[in-house]
């Protein structure tokens, strides 16, 4: 199993961050699973600059710059985990960036083609998400909405590890209830 984690905090030891490290860990005990960590605020890239090449002649993503090989990385993964702070009310910028930048992943036809994504169909979406506000109501937008294009996408899971009321660095790890969560989720990712 290929794993591909995106890590979208600008704090490498932040609550999104924490989570997602331990979803890793509980991954790399089980033999044949390869993983691939990027920290994207370590990272020289901007998002869609809304060119249209990826519709035209391309079959990728115009920009050459630290997301191509990220891009070419979710390309063939079987997981990726995509680990974000909630700032104002949606993922982080850097997040954000990338997320805009998988628009390469449609075929120029993609509004009226049935297979309007170039990914392989099946891939899995974990989506980690740290808030600091306690209320779960807030937010709770955030994971749909983006669930619902990787699901145009082609990815046929997805799971949602989410964190309220984490403010501080070490909150997470005080949190059974999490703990508890990305046990459930790597059970479930590695079929067990």
């Amino acid at each position: 199993m290929n794993v591909v984690c995106l890590f979208g905090s600008p704090r490498k030891k932040g609550n999104s961050a924490w989570m997602a490290q331990q979803l890793l860990q509980r991954l790399n005990h089980k033999k044949g699973v390869k993983i691939k960590q990027y920290y994207l605020a370590k990272m020289k890239y901007s998002g869609c600059i809304a060119c249209y090449a990826c519709k035209t002649k391309r079959q990728d993503c115009a920009l050459k710059d630290d997301l191509t090989q990220v891009l070419n990385d979710v390309k063939e993964c079987d997981v990726l985990i995509m680990a974000s702070p909630t700032y104002y009310g949606e993922v982080s910028s850097q997040l954000k960036a990338f997320i805009d930048r998988t628009f390469s992943f449609l075929k120029p036809d993609y509004v009226s083609n049935p297979e309007s994504s170039r990914l392989k169909s099946g891939k899995k979406l974990v989506f980690i998400i740290a808030q600091g506000h306690p209320d779960e109501e807030f937010f709770k937008d955030i994971f749909p909405r983006y669930d619902f294009f990787f699901k145009w996408y082609g990815f046929k899971e997805s799971y949602l590890i989410r964190a309220c009321g984490v403010y501080n660095m070490e909150d997470v790890a005080r949190r059974d209830d999490i703990v508890a969560q990305i046990d459930k989720t790597a059970d479930s990712l590695l079929g067990i």
